[in-house]
């Protein structure tokens, strides 16, 4: 082989393998992802929000609705507030509760919809009322501790 062929070849592989650094970097990043055609806004209040992410899945029965768009602290309420962008396509009613939970044992976290049975619909821009906070590991563990040294006082 001669050495502008080898030169090519080279090339070509390179070039290559940049592209596929290009597409694991999209994947993981999540900027990839389809943007949802028409979308609207809703929003709900937490006590505490873990680990959740900008641009984190919302799930519904394990089908992705929606994005997280904006996470803020509200320092009247001390309640973090998480704007979400739902795909148009999905409509969930005014007593659907929003839950934080986490993908497997230590994945990421996301928002999951479970979907009530009143008749209106949420609109654009209302609030979810019913919410479910993170699951935060260290105060389960805390808590199980605390309560096992208070059933060693009682039994003294």
């Amino acid at each position: 082989m001669n050495r502008t062929v080898l030169d090519l070849w080279v090339g070509f592989f390179v070039a290559l393998g940049m592209a596929a650094v290009l597409f694991l970097a999209l994947k993981v990043g999540n900027l990839s992802a389809a943007h949802l055609s028409e979308t609207y806004t809703l929003e709900a209040r937490f006590d505490n929000i873990g680990g959740l992410k900008v641009r984190g899945p919302v799930r519904s029965a394990g089908v992705l609705v929606g994005r997280i768009t904006h996470i803020r602290f509200d320092p009247e309420s001390y309640d973090a507030v998480v704007t979400m962008q739902i795909d148009g396509r999905y409509h969930f009613p005014r007593d659907t509760f929003a839950s934080i939970f986490t993908a497997g044992l230590l994945g990421e976290q996301y928002i999951g919809f479970d979907a009530g049975g009143d008749e209106k619909m949420l609109q654009a821009g209302e609030t979810i009322r019913k919410t479910q906070s993170a699951v935060v590991l260290e105060k389960l563990i805390s808590q199980f501790l605390f309560n096992k040294a208070a059933e060693g006082q009682d039994a003294k």
